[in-house]
């Protein structure tokens, strides 16, 4: 879709502005993780936005890892992070590039900056230089190692560099204005000392740039035009500018800040979710629970929802909070044009026919899916035991219910009617066997008596059916806030996130089905085959229905 066929967002009228205009040639955005933790779906709106506007506008979209802090970064984080953009659908423009292939510029411009009388070494300690950085409303004072010649200062940010310092013992900074009303600016930490090995570059460093004073120089050696950031950074662009213009830089990027997503019931802190994960709340960064582009994927959500999500919630210049039913209702409407059919039984219970031949069995058609004539038709298997689900009988029912109840009868979808006799049960009053009867000639149409069954429920049957586990999940927050204001997150996490259920009962076909395959389970919902399973387990994906319309009622 070209930029004329739809209303332009903020960001879209700037470019188009800006391309109209002659200022570029051509867009170039970027992705910038800190590949310290797993993307969540905060992230998918950015990574849709700014390959988005790529494709728009037929630029390019760099996929560069802000790799400036060893300590908490780890390869696992970015080759989680490269799949999740390929499975949402986006490709990066050459190489994946990386802060760390820039160190050795980025320490050049910092020689610069002291050589400038623009940088100087402190000495203060953390807790020192929070004391001398002031308030918002009182401006900061100046370190009392501010006024070092360049010269000692080129001398210690060498042996910086060479690692003859302890870590916390001296830092870079800029040299600003301590009085500035934006905190950003009160001489900004450009370096700090950590000797820790690096996911790239090995022990070749112990000083590591800051995001501030790598961020806007990475865009600038890229040749990034809009360097597009959420809008917590809106008050770091004074300082992304300042680097800009006191530096050599080869370009001159330009920062927007939007709306950054917030979603109720969920929480994208990486700082909690690697504590859900470090603490066991949750089985790893994928866990279907979990709201990261991984736990998604294996949850059953497709990249086409996901990009559907971002584009139902926009571009915004303001943070605000969207409904997670919002994201619930594109998975729900993407599985139901286009996942297959099936029945599965999840609490099953033996329907012995006792008027059905025990040697016979009939080979039954029903449709892959109701609307899409391009998926094949599934064959069922018919005899005289099969299995429904527990929730679908009851000894006596009001005229609500409209499942088996004895003496009432019944269509087993895609086949007969069946009308049930007698409750067999265990020595404790367990109901453990049902048995009916077929209501002859009613395949496909109703009973020549004129009794109408009252329902359809779905069926597999006993002997002709794979076992499998399934795994019902939840949202893991039951707070619309979880962790707003005082609250600690913890305390709300949903105890019924997650139900594990064994010995359902599906259709054969469902025994070699693919990894991350999704179906719809009639009348239960939408379920994938899980990723990490040796075994045969399906994840529910999402309802048919929304269950917690009630409670938000």
């Amino acid at each position: 879709m070209t930029p004329e066929e739809k209303p332009l967002n903020f960001l879209e009228q700037i470019i188009k502005a800006d391309l109209e205009a002659g200022k570029y040639d051509k867009i170039i955005t970027r992705f910038p993780p800190e590949p310290n933790g797993y993307l969540h779906i905060g992230h998918a709106k950015s990574i849709c936005l700014n390959f988005g506007l790529a494709e728009t506008f037929e630029g390019e979209c760099n996929l560069r890892f802000d790799d400036t802090n060893p300590a908490k970064e780890d390869d696992e984080y970015i080759q989680a992070i490269i799949e999740d953009v390929s499975w949402l659908g986006f490709q990066w423009a050459g190489e994946v590039r990386y802060a760390s292939s820039y160190f050795d510029q980025l320490y050049s411009w910092a020689v610069h900056l002291v050589e400038a009388g623009k940088a100087y070494v402190c000495d203060l300690s953390p807790d020192d230089a929070r004391r001398y950085r002031g308030t918002l409303t009182e401006a900061g004072k100046n370190s009392p190692f501010r006024d070092r010649s360049v010269e000692e200062n080129l001398h210690l940010l060498a042996r910086m560099k060479a690692g003859e310092f302890d870590e916390g013992s001296k830092v870079l900074r800029a040299k600003i204005d301590m009085a500035h009303g934006n905190m950003n600016m009160r001489d900004p930490i450009l370096y700090r000392i950590r000797k820790q090995h690096h996911h790239q570059t090995g022990n070749a460093w112990c000083i590591y740039p800051t995001y501030d004073f790598a961020h806007g120089q990475e865009d600038a050696i890229e040749g990034i035009t809009h360097s597009i950031c959420t809008l917590e950074f809106a008050d770091h662009r004074p300082l992304y500018n300042w680097f800009i213009e006191n530096l050599p830089v080869p370009a001159k990027p330009v920062q927007y800040e939007f709306g950054r997503l917030n979603l109720n019931y969920t929480v994208t802190s990486k700082r909690k979710l690697k504590q859900l994960v470090d603490e066991n709340f949750v089985d790893g960064w994928d866990d279907p629970r979990m709201p990261t582009i991984a736990g998604y994927r294996r949850r059953g959500y497709t990249p086409a929802s996901l990009r559907k999500f971002c584009d139902m919630i926009g571009v915004t210049k303001s943070d605000g909070v969207v409904d997670v039913a919002m994201l619930e209702h594109a998975i729900r409407d993407d599985l139901d044009k286009n996942a297959p059919r099936a029945m599965c039984v999840l609490k099953p219970l033996k329907v012995t026919l006792t008027n059905y031949p025990e040697s016979k069995t009939e080979t039954l058609t029903a449709p892959g899916h109701p609307q899409r004539d391009d998926l094949p038709m599934r064959e069922l298997v018919f005899a005289r035991e099969i299995f429904i689900d527990a929730e679908d009988f009851r000894e006596e029912a009001n005229k609500k219910y409209k499942r088996l109840v004895i003496g009432k009868r019944v269509r087993l979808r895609n086949a007969y009617i069946i009308e049930a006799d007698e409750a067999v049960k265990d020595g404790k009053g367990n109901i453990i066997e049902v048995r009916a009867r077929v209501i002859e000639d009613t395949l496909g149409k109703d009973p020549e008596d004129g009794v109408k069954a009252k329902g359809v429920i779905h069926w597999v049957a006993a002997q002709h059916c794979v076992d499998f586990e399934v795994r019902l999940y939840d949202r893991l927050f039951n707070d619309p806030a979880p962790d707003a204001g005082d609250k600690n997150f913890l305390d709300h996490i949903n105890p019924e996130s997650l139900q594990v259920l064994t010995h359902c009962k599906g259709e054969p076909g469902l025994s070699n089905v693919e990894i991350g395959m999704a179906f719809q389970f009639e009348r239960e919902g939408y379920f994938c085959r899980d990723s990490r399973s040796t075994e045969l387990v399906f994840n529910r994906t999402i309802g048919l229905r929304d269950s917690w319309a009630k409670i938000a009622d």
